[in-house]
């Protein structure tokens, strides 16, 4: 398997490649050469299989040239040996057609932790064949920095340097990413949003002086293997309500476009997805981007869903590129116009092929307390306000009846406590796995949301390439 970049001017590249180098050398992301595809066999094959097994079998061929069956196999049992579920994914009935996918039971209570435990795992196998360091650099509204930090901390040949916004994530997701205390973490809360800390960290791979001196990769969504690994979940679920033979729509709690482009993924590799509703808080361009083909830069603003205040998704180009014809070249003149203007129109191509397969939500604070009510009161589901958001969604599209629906049920309602609170007059306790999390010293540092500022700290810190 090659990947391309959706810009079209980097070399193209295998799945070890791609994993270590994160972003394109021309600014673009990793998409695959060409889409695998599972028949209705080899989806009905699936039924029954652990977790472990359907992820071996749906990634294997995005892995073909780097791994072999058994190495992933390998690396997939550990990677999964710390969540608390043994279905390590598990789906819950709300009603006769509506179903949650927990994705939440891994090692820091988020959905991201399906993707970084094996992204750990990954770089620590590839890192080892070459005898070489990895400095990593991120940038999270969350979920993201937590996760990829319990992933990588204390292993050897990486250091991870983690970007928050300043006061704009919960207690507890600042202080999942803060307590650690292994040697080669460090986070840095920058003075301005997520969206800054998202550009910061996009113009240190793009800096050909900076990439030059250290061996950058990224945690990001804007890395493929974490896609990849997503997709497994929507394989994993449709197939326990009855695909092949019956198609599954997703509703997807959405900022970064990553999650709910895995679930696009899984469509373009055979699964049979009705539709995928790409579910967004007040902060909308993705709502704005899918329903009227404005892809125009707002203000963030922030609300009790802080992983998804962004106003700059930078999966969407991936399906920007996918589903507008492939033409990087174009893209690419596209892409440019949007980052110097902050605003760019779809073309028709990529309007039509997005409107295939995607409807979109825009859900305010009261549309998310209502559906955190609904769960609570008719199913005694509590959910944290993003997963809210995605069953608002999902609760208000038109979609065939017969259809059952998925809402991805991104993060532990522990985490967004506060939020959770007020909307239920519950308070929801954190999970015994988490530990004493509010006992611990908190080490980061604050920065202003410049380049020079975060570069010198970062190469301070960081180990030069060799």
């Amino acid at each position: 398997m090659h990947y391309v970049s959706t810009r079209g001017r980097a070399a193209a590249l295998g799945f070890e490649d791609v994993t270590l180098a994160g972003l394109a050398s021309d600014g673009g992301l990793y998409v695959p050469e060409a889409w695998p595809q599972f028949s209705a066999a080899d989806i009905a094959g699936l039924a029954g299989l652990s977790y472990v097994e359907t992820a071996v079998r749906v990634m294997r061929p995005f892995v073909a040239g780097s791994l072999t069956e058994d190495e992933l196999r390998d690396l997939c049992t550990t990677a999964y040996g710390r969540f608390s579920h043994q279905a390590i994914t598990p789906l819950v009935q709300l009603d006769h057609r509506h179903w949650l996918l927990e994705l939440f039971h891994g090692p820091t209570l988020a959905f991201k932790d399906v993707a970084l435990q094996l992204l750990g795992q990954l770089f620590e196998r590839f890192l080892a064949r070459r005898d070489d360091h990895l400095t990593i650099v991120g940038a999270t509204s969350g979920d993201t920095g937590s996760a990829a930090i319990d992933a990588v901390a204390g292993r050897d040949k990486v250091d991870i340097f983690m970007l928050h916004p300043d006061g704009r994530v919960s207690d507890v997701q600042r202080r999942q990413m803060t307590t650690v205390r292994a040697p080669n973490v460090h986070n840095i809360a920058i003075a301005g949003s997520f969206d800054d800390a998202q550009a910061l960290v996009k113009r240190m791979f793009n800096d050909a002086d900076f990439s030059a001196r250290f061996n950058l990769s990224a945690v990001n969504s804007i890395n493929w293997a974490r896609l990849m690994a997503q997709i497994v979940y929507y394989f994993y679920a449709a197939v326990r309500l009855g695909a092949p033979d019956r198609p599954v729509a997703f509703s997807v709690p959405t900022g970064n476009f990553g999650d709910v482009f895995a679930g696009y993924a899984a469509a373009k590799m055979g699964l049979p997805v009705a539709r995928l509703i790409v579910a967004t808080n007040v902060n909308d361009i993705l709502h704005r981007a899918l329903s009227d083909g404005d892809y125009s830069q707002g203000t963030v603003v922030p609300t009790a869903t802080p992983s998804m205040d962004i106003q700059v998704s930078s999966n969407f180009e991936r399906l920007l590129f996918d589903a507008g014809g492939r033409d990087g070249a174009a893209l690419a003149t596209q892409m440019a116009g949007f980052e110097s203007s902050k605003a760019m129109r779809l073309t028709n191509a990529q309007r039509e092929g997005a409107a295939a397969l995607f409807r979109s939500a825009r859900v305010d604070a009261d549309g998310m307390a209502l559906a955190m009510r609904w769960a609570h009161e008719a199913a005694g589901q509590v959910l944290d306000p993003h997963s809210a958001i995605g069953l608002s969604a999902a609760r208000a599209d038109d979609l065939d009846p017969a259809v059952p629906v998925v809402t991805l049920a991104t993060a532990h309602p522990a985490k967004f406590r506060d939020a959770v609170e007020r909307a239920t007059g519950i308070r929801p306790g954190l999970p015994a796995r988490v530990g004493s999390l509010f006992e611990r010293e908190e080490a980061y540092d604050r920065l202003p949301a410049t380049f020079e500022a975060v570069t010198a700290y970062v190469a301070d810190r960081a180990t030069p390439r060799a």
